[in-house]
């Protein structure tokens, strides 16, 4: 069945009027149009009249189910007997308000036939033909327009409805998809920050195993390097669990800003407190302003390097480049050599994959590779605005 022929779904307050009361509201009409019709007609035409308004009163309840056939049937009817005319135009509203126009105007159509032969052999005396006509034409075509009018309005609100429900489920949408990419964005977090913590852990616990004979001054650092460390990764996990456990999609303005470009030296001095040899090659010289989201990148490649090389490479001297300016952007280089027993490229895992990713949202870029000599050189460029 086509959109053309297929029904328009009621309101519920029409769709659920009782075929009773209807019924109670005709009857009311047609006994009203029934004395009116008894008070000049024969007998045999008041007898007749009385049928119809009966027949026409049954038709009641099918109209309130089937308009378009009730309607067409009170039609014929109405050209017998004017005792039909308020079934017949319930009928023309009602399938104007719950079916396509097509179908109501068909129904319309032949209850205004109806009354034109009505009124060729019961006419009216006081009203001529011609105006009886045009008066139940306009009548009927008012009923048609009214309810016409009321099924658009519905289906108007309906669609508003189900607009805004659409609005509603797609906001909701996007505030999972929000606080799911908020949640993968602190997991990166979390795993760069405890990496980092943990490696200079295992780095300064393995020193004191190794080196049991050093001066009490280095195993007392190296014990302050734990505790500092231990501490730190304490700090920064309860931050990231306060973080996933908070409903807000958004970052609380209370949350600690995140490390930046100008936290690079610290980094490398607590790496070094571990005893990891690196070398820094920084020709940006003092600390600069950069971007927020490019110096929290640039930290973030730098500490994960640095982690992978003590993980994999443990024991071999790091070198860190950091250069660059606005407008050129930001590059950062770090190597080292690896070593058998590193992995086969000797800084495995999703770190690297991480660091990509990263990278690319700020609209940089990462690469990796081991040179001819089996040294790993990791490479990062970063835009830098002017």
């Amino acid at each position: 069945m086509d959109a053309a022929t297929c029904d328009v779904d009621p309101p519920r307050t029409w769709r659920s009027v009782p075929a009773g009361v209807a019924t109670v509201a005709m009857g009311v009409l047609i006994a009203t149009a029934l004395w009116s019709a008894t008070r000049s007609g024969s007998t045999a035409l008041v007898r007749a009249d009385v049928a119809l308004a009966v027949a026409a009163l049954a038709l009641v309840p099918v109209v309130v189910r089937r308009p378009e056939v009730a309607g067409v049937l009170a039609g014929l009817l109405v050209a017998l007997s004017p005792v039909a005319t308020p079934v017949a135009s319930f009928a023309v509203l009602f399938a104007a308000r719950n079916r396509p126009f097509r179908q109501a105007a068909v129904v319309a159509a032949v209850g205004v036939a109806g009354e034109a032969v009505q009124a060729l052999w019961r006419p009216t005396p006081s009203l001529p033909f011609g105006w009886r006509l045009v008066l139940m034409t306009a009548a009927y075509a008012a009923l048609l327009g009214w309810g016409t009018w009321a099924q658009a309005r519905h289906a108007l609100l309906a669609a508003l409805r189900d607009r805004a429900r659409r609005a509603e489920q797609e906001q909701e949408r996007r505030v999972v998809e929000a606080r799911a990419a908020e949640r993968s964005r602190i997991a990166r977090e979390m795993h760069d920050v405890l990496a980092h913590r943990l490696s200079l852990l295992a780095a300064a616990a393995g020193a004191m195993e190794y080196r049991p004979d050093a001066p009490p001054e280095r195993l007392s650092a190296a014990a302050g390097v734990i505790r500092a460390s231990a501490h730190q990764a304490l700090d920064e996990l309860r931050e990231v669990i306060t973080l996933l456990r908070s409903d807000d999609a958004e970052t609380p303005a209370d949350a600690p800003p995140g490390q930046s470009l100008a936290d690079l030296p610290r980094l490398v001095e607590e790496a070094r407190a571990a005893g990891q040899q690196i070398e820094v090659d920084d020709p940006l010289g003092p600390p600069v302003e950069v971007p927020p989201a490019v110096g929290r990148t640039a930290y973030r490649i730098a500490q994960e390097a640095l982690t992978n090389a003590r993980k994999h490479a443990a024991g071999q001297p790091v070198r860190l480049a950091v250069g660059g300016g606005p407008g050129s952007g930001l590059s950062i280089a770090v190597s080292n050599p690896t070593t058998p027993d590193g992995g086969a490229s000797g800084h495995d895992g999703a770190g690297l994959i991480g660091l990509a990713e990263r990278a690319a949202l700020t609209g940089g870029r990462v690469a990796h590779h081991i040179d001819a000599s089996g040294r790993f050189h990791l490479t990062a460029w970063l835009p830098w605005p002017t």
